[in-house]
């Protein structure tokens, strides 16, 4: 007996007007932000408006000392390894290194009171910090220019704050999704091995490197300068980056022991800037990072560049900074909160990242993001709300106000090895192999970040990568699959011919799926497929 079924009838007829308002409401508000307002009374809306806007109020009413128990304990763990990885970045970046605790510092108090991430621990990060660096020695040397130089990384963190808070209160985050995971696999990979190469600098003791970052400058460099290599660096260097691997080693095979690798970095510092004083003017050939200034962060306002010799340049560094540190920031935001079972809100980390970065470049902050290394830290360490983010300011600030003499003797080699063992984390082969097993044009994305990052320059590379994924899109739109459907015996189910052995062709017809919509990029495509 055939199955009856109810006539189709016209949807209820819309104005144009109405079909834009619908269209433009699913394009950029499809989780509805303005639904919690409906029907409720006006003091009830200030006050959702002020938590949607300002998140710590959402939270804070209901804080507790066992809360912040758990939170000053994580606050102080991811303190301890902020501080040398902070030092280490802005070395990295090409910064003095008081630069890099007061990227530690204010950055994670504006955190703390916009953001919805109870776990995220915000810092400087290796690949902004390289990236930065790269991008603006194209134009300024860090060396013979630092003023300048460090001018334009403030005005850069200031376009990449702005360019971020305009993704998020435009509702445009999907900006960021063309960084597919092969792309982010095969760039962090190709950062990791740029990275780890300009820390033979530090390892090995040279002191005249090449500016530039591909790998065959480097290694060019490296093996050119044979003269300016120095044993004790070296052997400094390699005993305290094999410690440095064991504890993160051991670590990763017993999660429980998370303080280990955490606390390895500072636990360097000390130890190497002990060694350094007590032998102090013995051996010279090991570099110190020296006097460091003592204080908190000084005003930046006036320091931002504006004029137009090199404004593209600041422009230009602080979108790619940008999108690739809220691209870290998220996928590590929304990666602990899956684990901890609640929400974050992407449109509103956009927003909080870039207001965060906005103030930093007027607070001499260079960009900050949410790192996966000091956020598994502090999720390990048991941080239950984003205070912990406040300790571990508070932490860099009593740094700032009482310590800084105390690392005037802390090694480049150390700070070296840190940097190496952070960086390390970014080569994923199991990543690899699985993109290799699932999707080959991916694989070949990802090569292409990989050695255009290595061979070629780290945004080269990123864009590289991403044009190829675009053209793949544009391929999947213009040239769709199409596939003919056989009838499953016994059944009203049409399936693929290829995949179902029993589906059976209808005598007579063709019946075909085009899996895209049917738009003008394809018609003149699927009329010739047709014909």
């Amino acid at each position: 007996m055939d199955v009856q079924y109810p006539p189709v009838v016209a949807p209820p007829h819309k104005s144009s007007l109405q079909k834009f308002k619908v269209k433009l409401k699913e394009t950029l508000f499809p989780d509805d932000p303005m639904r919690q307002f409906k029907g409720q009374p006006f003091g009830t809306k200030i006050v959702l408006a002020a938590q949607y806007v300002f998140p710590i109020l959402q939270w804070l009413p209901q804080y507790s000392l066992k809360l912040f128990k758990s939170d000053i304990i994580s606050g102080i763990t991811i303190a301890s390894l902020s501080i040398p990885q902070g030092i280490s970045y802005a070395k990295l970046a090409g910064l003095p290194p008081s630069f890099g605790l007061y990227s530690s510092f204010v950055p994670p108090l504006v955190y703390a009171v916009l953001g919805s991430s109870k776990d995220l621990a915000i810092g400087p990060a290796a690949i902004t910090s390289l990236v930065l660096r790269s991008m603006l020695t194209q134009g300024v040397s860090a060396t013979s220019q630092p003023q300048l130089f460090l001018q334009l990384a403030f005005t850069s963190t200031l376009f990449a704050g702005v360019f971020q808070a305009a993704l998020g209160i435009l509702r445009l985050g999907f900006i960021i999704d063309f960084l597919s995971k092969a792309i982010l696999v095969g760039f962090m990979a190709g950062v990791a091995v740029i990275v780890s190469l300009q820390q033979l600098k530090s390892l090995l003791g040279i002191t005249h490197f090449t500016k530039k970052m591909t790998i065959v400058d480097v290694l060019s460099s490296v093996f050119s300068n044979i003269h300016e290599w120095s044993w004790q660096t070296i052997v400094m260097g390699a005993g305290f980056l094999i410690l440095l691997l064991l504890a993160r080693q051991f670590s990763l095979k017993k999660p429980k022991y998370f303080w280990v690798s955490a606390g390895a970095p500072l636990l360097s510092v000390i130890t190497s800037t002990a060694i350094l004083f007590a032998i102090r003017g013995k051996h010279p050939a090991i570099l110190v990072i020296g006097k460091l200034p003592e204080g908190v962060n000084p005003p930046s306002v006036k320091m931002l560049y504006f004029e137009a010799t090199h404004l593209g340049l600041a422009i230009k560094t602080g979108i790619i900074v940008g999108i690739l540190s809220l691209t870290e920031s998220i996928a590590v935001g929304r990666t602990f909160a899956a684990i901890r079972k609640y929400k974050v809100d992407g449109n509103k980390e956009m927003i909080a990242i870039g207001l965060m970065n906005v103030i930093g470049s007027t607070t001499s902050c260079f960009a900050s993001t949410g790192s996966f290394s000091r956020t598994a830290v502090n999720h390990n360490a048991g941080a239950k709300t984003a205070m912990s983010n406040i300790v571990m300011s508070v932490a860099v600030l009593v740094t700032l106000l009482f310590l800084m003499p105390l690392l005037h003797y802390t090694p480049h080699v150390v700070l070296g090895a840190i940097i190496v063992t952070a960086v390390i984390g970014f080569v994923d082969i199991p990543a690899a192999y699985r993109i290799w097993k699932i999707d080959k044009f991916d694989f070949v994305v990802m090569l292409t970040a990989f050695f255009g990052v290595i061979f070629i320059s780290v945004e080269y590379g990123l864009a590289l990568a991403v044009g190829l994924s675009i053209l793949r899109i544009l391929l999947q739109i213009t040239r769709p699959k199409t596939v003919m459907l056989g009838n499953i015996p016994g059944t009203r189910l049409y399936r693929d011919l290829h995949h179902y052995n029993q589906a059976t062709r209808i005598p007579g017809f063709l019946i075909l799926s085009i899996e895209a919509p049917i738009n003008f990029a394809n018609i003149t495509y699927l009329q010739q497929r047709l014909v």
